[in-house]
């Protein structure tokens, strides 16, 4: 393996590049360039070739073509010299491919982008280069990432001018990495079907996180942009589990736009308070619908994060708080928790809709994110109508049960919850979890995601004081759970909208 004696630079994101350019200038490589990034080490009196007195061809097209030319790929595909054409055409070798691409992703995020704006972030030349090069990582180096210059000139040093095989190889698997990922960011962002025949994602790591599901286990966080949606102000690293709770958190919280405090345990909500102006009050509510489950929890506001709700949560020991907004005042109160994460995120930016995607066997499932559905068919099937205060009620936790764990059920009132049963394996059990602390509660009102298979659920519930419910409908036995409930006067709403979640 020669060492590097050649390498073409054609860079977007300039970062690191002087530096760079200058070490591998002293090391004796000579440099070729393309337009922009050759100005810029000419001005920066680093000695370049440019790539047009290679090729003996200008860009073109206004800069549309710019490497893609034989004496170019040649140079970089070659796995010897000794080739007949090599020598026919004076090809020289390039040894060091240093690459990055247009921003393609970063335009795609501008509020203001255009078709042509995106067109014209597609790189062409960029991506050869780079799919050349991994291939040949055999003698070729290919870098497409300011982060690893350095340890591009480490390795020169410690091999005599060369890379190792190990380390070529490392860098052709990012390289192919990236160019997956760049084309993908591209399909996405020009596909319509919601569903294709091909599905890519386009991810960079963004979070390396405190640890998985367990302590054991590695982790990491991926967004589409590279670029962390919240800011951290202090506590521990997130972990896996901390991110499954956050975002459990705001999909509920972007459901209503008063003011609304919901408590999180292990991805279920078991408190939620709603107000009509004060945060504080949304929050007292949540903490007192499930005090025992608020120890350890993750809380989550839908309005900034006051002095007065800090002052009450270092009284308790609390994982992660999340707000739109944390006021000077309540981070200062809450520094005394050391370890307690405080996140600031947008909530409604975070909350949109978008695709579910799933890991199972050996691929993956992909649905429609769940979203109120525009369906549904409400019709009360009982005798007695819910009152309008019921269905203020019926309307709250309706929007709440969709966020939990099915079997999922939830009672409470118009403005706070009073119980929930999640997640188990049948529906008379999660009833029972969800109103056994009801104690002397009145007009309460239970909503459950699915149908009831037999009437016992609703014999249960009149026990506890419940007197209207909303459920899809759709059982075989549906008239004999309306039946049970005209018995027991218990207004009953059918959605025929189902809210699964598992």
């Amino acid at each position: 393996m020669p060492k590097i004696e050649r390498a073409l630079i054609s860079v977007s994101d300039k970062s690191g590049l002087l530096p760079f350019a200058k070490r591998l200038h002293r090391m004796g490589v000579h440099l070729i360039s393309t337009g922009g990034t050759a100005q810029v080490l000419k001005d920066n009196k680093i000695p370049v070739q440019e790539v047009s007195d290679v090729t003996g061809f200008p860009e073109m097209l206004d800069g549309r073509v710019k490497t893609l030319h034989p004496k170019i790929h040649a140079g970089i595909l070659a796995q010897d010299f000794q080739h007949k054409e090599i020598k026919e055409y004076g090809i020289k070798p390039i040894d060091l491919v240093v690459v990055s691409l247009y921003p393609f992703e970063q335009t795609a995020q501008a509020q203001d982008k255009t078709e042509n704006d995106l067109i014209e972030n597609i790189d062409i030349g960029g991506v050869a280069l780079i799919r050349a090069a991994a291939k040949n990582f055999k003698r070729v180096t290919v870098v497409i990432d300011p982060l690893d210059y350095d340890a591009v000139i480490e390795e020169m040093s410690e091999h005599a001018g060369k890379t190792s095989e190990d380390f070529r190889k490392k860098m052709a698997a990012k390289a192919y990495l990236r160019t997956a990922s760049y084309d993908a960011a591209i399909g996405e962002v020009f596909n319509t079907d919601p569903l294709p025949g091909k599905f890519a994602l386009s991810l960079t790591q963004t979070d390396a996180l405190r640890y998985g599901e367990n302590p054991h286990q590695r982790a990491a966080f991926y967004t589409k942009n590279g670029v962390l949606p919240l800011q951290q102000f202090q506590g521990k690293q997130l972990s896996f589990n901390n991110y499954l709770d956050i975002d459990a958190g705001l999909q509920l919280a972007a459901e209503f736009s008063q003011a609304l405090a919901v408590i999180i345990k292990h991805t279920n909500p078991c408190g939620v308070g709603l107000d009509k102006e004060s945060i504080f009050e949304a929050f007292l509510k949540a903490r007192e619908a499930d005090p025992t489950s608020y120890f350890g929890s993750i809380i989550v506001l839908n309005r900034d994060l006051t002095e007065s709700i800090a002052r009450e949560v270092i009284k308790d020991f609390v994982e992660v708080i999340v707000s739109p907004h944390i006021s000077e005042e309540a981070k200062q109160i809450l520094s005394e928790k050391k370890n307690l994460r405080l996140i600031q995120i947008d909530i409604r930016e975070n909350s949109k809709p978008s695709l579910d995607i799933r890991r199972v066997l050996n691929g993956f499932l992909v649905q429609e994110k769940l979203s109120t559905s525009q369906d549904e068919k409400r019709e009360v099937v009982t005798r007695r109508m819910p009152t309008p205060e019921e269905n203020e009620a019926l309307e709250f936790v309706w929007r709440i049960v969709k966020h939990v764990k099915s079997n999922a059920i939830v009672v409470g009132g118009a403005n706070q919850t009073y119980g929930v049963g999640a997640g188990q394996m049948n529906r008379l059990l999660s009833v029972e979890l969800a109103v056994k602390n009801l104690f002397n509660k009145k007009n309460v009102v239970l909503a459950s995601d699915a149908f009831f298979p037999f009437r016992d659920n609703i014999d249960l519930m009149a026990k506890h004081n419940v007197t209207a419910v909303i459920q899809p409908g759709g059982s075989l036995r549906d008239q004999e759970v309306i039946d049970a409930c005209n018995e027991h006067n218990i207004a009953m709403v059918f959605t025929k909208t189902r809210y699964f979640v598992h």
